[in-house]
């Protein structure tokens, strides 16, 4: 028998720390290979870390909440012979066949490809930063009282499982309505809404019931109390998806020249297409939207006019044109605002973006993004328009060269000729990177955006 110790490994090229948001085991537990150990949360995404080790548990070396660096004591295992990490079994994308000399692998489906033209660099925050990571302490700290063996773990996901926990709800009591009987954030508010008492965990105290799914809203990822019951004051931790977009947004205002050109477009061709569409029998499982338009408009203006799909390296002193499209989605999640991409999305058809569009936005929900579909994003799309807003100056994502924003397609008057009739009309807006992308550039593509919009049909033929 042999102690062996899991590190933290690298979950995403550019990440140097992560949250514990649930242990899915506890010390004497005892453990199979690939089985999961615990939830951690990255400045990007919920990631389900597997064991790499089959034996028993000896020590948890952070507790949840606690913040841990890469290459720091995670948990400790007593395994029997040398302790040597079967190889674990296929989680996501195969590790590189010929890695980095003097770069340790990491497990599979922790590491992050590099996008062809795509550059990644790790920032990690100086010691003395406000926002430092919080340090581990080198002992082991004492597992919790009560812990649920993996094996025994209501099916779930993260984001679902910590909501609960904030409530103080025991998700074994909780019946799963999502598919395959997953339980899902609204079988949690039924259990907390209902009039039989609630089973809470020794790891949280309960907190107030509420008298249901619409009596309380939603801060960055955390469930706040109603305004007429919540505290005279409450203070939010920065951290997480919120401390990842503070310090993001903050780098854009800081260090990029935003720039911004609109465009208003009558968009009733691309609304009538879309209508056609969904009346077609061989497209009744494709989720169509103006989005999905919008998304193939964009790619095509970027084939024409590619300068825009860049980014200014500062520290080069280069501009660095992408060859491909990884399409960035704001998507607005349970955790906060997240911008996944679609990688490769400028050889995707109609078909192939809708189903991509679908499937980011249900994993972005869902919190089970994966590290790897949020790097490498070449240029944005924020859609505000199904929040009732007709236009937005969006912020620049670090590392890309321009956002589109797009507000609702909404009816309006419009010439048409002689005639003033009503149209469907949509505001287009494209922030941009001065220091590399000019003002004729950016018109040149929300002008060929709207153009796109205007007559999709024939666009998406000729294209």
């Amino acid at each position: 028998m042999s102690e062996q110790t899991f590190d933290l490994p690298d979950v995403g090229e550019g990440l140097v720390e992560a949250e514990i948001v649930t242990w899915k085991v506890a010390v004497g537990d005892v453990v199979e290979l690939n089985q999961p150990l615990v939830d951690i949360e990255t400045a990007k995404a919920v990631v389900e870390l597997p064991s790499p080790f089959a034996g028993t548990v000896v020590a948890l070396h952070a507790q949840v909440g606690d913040v841990v660096e890469v290459d720091r004591p995670l948990i400790t295992f007593e395994v029997a012979g040398d302790g040597a990490p079967a190889k674990p079994a296929e989680a996501a994308s195969p590790a590189p066949a010929d890695p980095e000399p003097g770069r340790q692998a990491v497990l599979v489906g922790y590491g992050v490809s590099n996008e062809e033209a795509v550059t990644t660099r790790t920032h990690r925050r100086g010691k003395d930063s406000s926002t430092a990571a919080v340090p581990v302490a080198s002992d082991p700290v004492a597992a919790p009282d009560v812990a649920v063996p993996a094996t025994s773990s209501p099916r779930s996901t993260p984001p679902v499982r910590l909501y609960a926990k904030q409530h103080g709800v025991d998700l074994a009591g909780v019946a799963g309505t999502g598919r395959d009987g997953v339980i899902t954030r609204d079988d949690v508010e039924r259990a907390l809404g209902s009039n039989t008492p609630v089973p809470t965990s020794s790891a949280a105290p309960a907190r107030r019931a509420p008298t249901g799914p619409s009596s309380t809203s939603r801060f960055v990822g955390r469930d706040i109390e109603p305004w007429s019951t919540g505290p005279a004051e409450e203070r939010i931790a920065v951290k997480g998806v919120l401390r990842s977009m503070a310090d993001a947004m903050t780098q854009s205002g800081l260090g990029i020249p935003r720039a911004a050109v609109w465009n208003r477009v009558d968009a009733t061709k691309t609304v009538e297409l879309l209508e056609s569409l969904k009346r077609q029998p061989g497209l009744s499982g494709v989720r169509l939207s103006p989005l999905t338009i919008v998304a193939l408009a964009l790619c095509d203006a970027v084939r024409h006019f590619p300068g825009v799909n860049s980014t200014f390296d500062a520290a080069a002193g280069e501009v660095v044109i992408r060859r491909t499209v990884n399409l960035g989605i704001a998507a607005d999640t349970p955790r906060g605002l997240v911008v996944p991409n679609i990688k490769g999305a400028d050889r995707m058809d109609l078909v192939e973006m809708a189903d991509a569009l679908t499937a980011l936005v249900e994993k972005a929900r869902a919190g089970t993004t994966t590290p790897n579909e949020m790097l490498g994003t070449s240029i944005s799309v924020t859609n505000v328009g199904p929040f009732g807003v007709d236009a937005a100056l969006p912020v620049i994502p670090p590392g890309t060269g321009a956002i589109l924003a797009v507000g609702q397609i909404a009816k309006r008057p419009w010439v048409v000729g002689d005639d003033v009739v009503a149209r469907h009309v949509v505001e287009l807006t494209l922030a941009f990177d001065h220091r590399h992308i000019d003002g004729a550039l950016a018109s040149q593509v929300i002008a060929h955006v709207g153009r796109f919009l205007a007559d999709p049909a024939a666009a998406i033929i000729a294209g």
